[in-house]
C-alpha cells in the first residue's frame, strides 16, 4: 500500500519600503492519509507544476519587463531569494524557466543575468515579429470564428479601460494578448510557437514601447484600427494596420535600447 501527503500553504505579499514583493510560505502540513493501491495506477493523480514556481516566474518575468530587474543586470539569487522570502531551490528553478524563454542568460562564472538586447536584436526581432503578425491577421479574418473575434473585442475594451485608468502593466498584458489571439485564429501551430517565442524575447522592448502619453496613445489608436479591421474580416485593412502597428513599434523604441 501506498500513502499520500499533501501539502501547501501559499502567503502572498507584502510590501517593502515602496518595493512590491512577495513574500511565500511553505507549510508542510500532514493531512489525513490516503490509502492508494499500489496496483491501481489510474487513481494515482499526474504530478502539477507548483503554485509556487509559477507565481515565481510570473513575479520575476514582470520584474524584468517593468525594468526592476534590468537588462545586463545580474540576478544575485541570494539576495532575491531573501527578498523575496523563499529558498534558493525554487528560485534557481524559475531563473531556468525565464532563460528558456530568452529573458535570462545563464552565463559561466557570473551566474543568470538579465539578457540584453542589441538594437539590431531589437529591430531584427520586429522585422520578422511584423511579418508574421501580417499573415496572421489574413489567415484569422479567413478562418477565424466568430466567438474568437468576440474574444478579441473583450480584451481589447478591457485594455483601453487600463488604460484610461493609466495601469500600464495589466494594458500591457492584455495588449499582448490581443496579438496572441488573433496569431492562435489563423489557426496556424507552426505559425503560433514560432510568433510565441519572439513576442517573449521582445516583451521587456514592448512595455518601454508605451512610455510616455504620446506614444500609449499612438498604439491605443492603431489597435482600434486593428479591431475594426477583424470585425469586417477585411484582410487588407487588418494585415496592414497590424505591419504598420509593428513597424511603428521600432520607431517609438529604438531610441530606448
Amino acid at each position: 500500500m501506498l500513502y499520500a501527503e499533501y501539502f501547501v500553504d501559499l502567503i502572498t505579499a507584502e510590501s517593502l519600503g515602496g518595493f512590491s514583493t512577495l513574500i511565500w510560505r511553505i507549510k508542510v502540513a500532514r493531512m489525513n492519509s490516503v490509502k492508494v493501491d499500489a496496483g491501481d495506477v489510474s487513481s494515482v493523480a499526474p504530478l502539477q507544476r507548483t503554485a509556487l514556481h509559477d507565481t515565481l516566474v510570473n513575479h520575476l518575468r514582470d520584474m524584468i519587463i517593468e525594468g526592476n530587474l534590468a537588462p545586463g543586470s545580474r540576478i544575485h539569487e541570494g539576495q532575491l531569494g531573501e527578498q523575496l522570502g523563499v529558498s534558493r531551490t525554487p528560485l534557481r528553478e524559475a531563473i531556468k524557466y525565464l532563460a528558456s524563454e530568452g529573458l535570462v542568460e545563464l552565463v559561466p562564472s557570473r551566474g543568470a543575468v538579465v539578457k540584453r538586447f542589441s538594437p539590431k536584436d531589437v529591430e531584427d526581432m520586429l522585422t520578422v515579429l511584423q511579418s508574421m503578425e501580417e499573415l496572421a491577421g489574413r489567415l484569422a479574418c479567413e478562418v477565424g470564428s466568430a466567438e474568437e473575434i468576440a474574444h478579441v473585442r473583450a480584451l481589447h475594451d478591457e485594455m483601453l479601460d487600463k488604460y484610461r485608468s493609466g495601469d500600464r502593466l495589466n494594458y500591457y498584458k492584455l495588449n499582448q494578448a490581443i496579438h496572441t489571439a488573433i496569431v492562435q485564429m489563423a489557426h496556424n501551430a507552426t505559425l503560433s510557437n514560432m510568433h510565441t517565442t519572439l513576442q517573449t524575447r521582445l516583451k521587456r522592448i514592448r512595455f518601454v514601447g508605451h512610455e510616455g502619453p504620446e506614444k500609449w496613445a499612438a498604439a491605443v489608436a492603431e489597435h482600434e484600427e486593428m479591431i475594426l479591421a477583424l470585425e469586417q474580416r477585411n484582410k487588407p485593412a487588418l494585415s496592414e494596420a497590424l505591419g504598420r502597428h509593428l513597424k511603428n513599434a521600432w520607431e517609438r523604441v529604438k531610441d530606448g535600447v
